[in-house]
């Protein structure tokens, strides 16, 4: 199925929205891709790299959709907080009666985002959250010490799944009172033979923060710099696949 859409540009470059941006991981690789990057976060974020508006994505999207300033941007990337599904919080946490209560904003996102007209992308940790996953990426792909499966709906456009590459070891670290090394570090949680952030920021392929929380929020920008460079080269001509 074909969409038409036109490709919004400020300054000969398309713009883009970046909903629940935190540090920026995700606007950093569509910002190599080609894009000028407009990020959207609940807390303040003073290491992201672009234009960056504290506030509720969802009012903030809402609003720009009411105003019809939605129309500058091209393309909108959502990362919804994942708490609620992400394979800790099912898991381990819940066996453990671990957490408190995490708010799923899955289905109110995608909501306003079919509202927006736009395409789009919602970006999600495995686990139990409910989208389409339309693309599976993992850091191997891209040569990172990393391999953090990351899973990518996409609405009003498409892409084809790549190849998933086998991964070379295990994540170096300890389990049950067990150390295993291996060739990715762990990029989540700070124990059990965790990376030190230099070590993190290499293996992420971000230097732009050193906040641990932030860089283990984030995913790797390879990941949105090859989903974005995908979107542009399909919409040279003005029109989506």
């Amino acid at each position: 199925m074909t969409h038409p859409t036109l490709i919004r540009r400020d300054d000969h470059r398309s713009l883009l929205l970046d909903l629940y941006c935190c540090a920026g991981g995700a606007g950093r690789g569509y910002n190599r891709a080609g894009f000028d990057v407009h990020g959207v976060d609940i807390r303040p974020r003073p290491n992201y790299p672009f234009t960056f508006h504290q506030g509720d994505a969802l009012e903030y999207l809402a609003a720009l959709i009411a105003s019809g300033e939605i129309e500058r941007y091209a393309f909108i990337h959502t990362s919804p907080p994942c708490q609620a599904g992400c394979a800790l919080t099912v898991g381990t946490n819940h066996s453990q009666g671990w957490g408190g209560t995490h708010v799923d904003l899955v289905a109110p996102t995608r909501e306003l985002l079919e509202a927006s007209g736009l395409p789009y992308v919602i970006e999600q940790p495995n686990g139990r959250a409910e989208i389409r996953k339309d693309l599976t990426l993992c850091g191997e792909q891209f040569g990172l010490g990393v391999i953090r499966h990351r899973n990518f709906e996409l609405g009003r456009w498409s892409l084809p799944q790549p190849a998933h590459v086998p991964h070379r070891g295990r994540v170096r670290g300890w389990r049950h009172g067990e150390f295993f090394d291996g060739p990715y570090v762990a990029a989540y949680g700070n124990g059990g033979g965790k990376p030190t952030i230099p070590e993190l920021q290499a293996a992420m392929g971000i230097d732009w923060t050193d906040v641990r929380e932030e860089l283990t929020e984030a995913i790797p920008p390879a990941y949105t710099q090859w989903i974005g460079a995908a979107f542009l080269a399909q919409n040279r001509t003005g029109v989506a696949a």
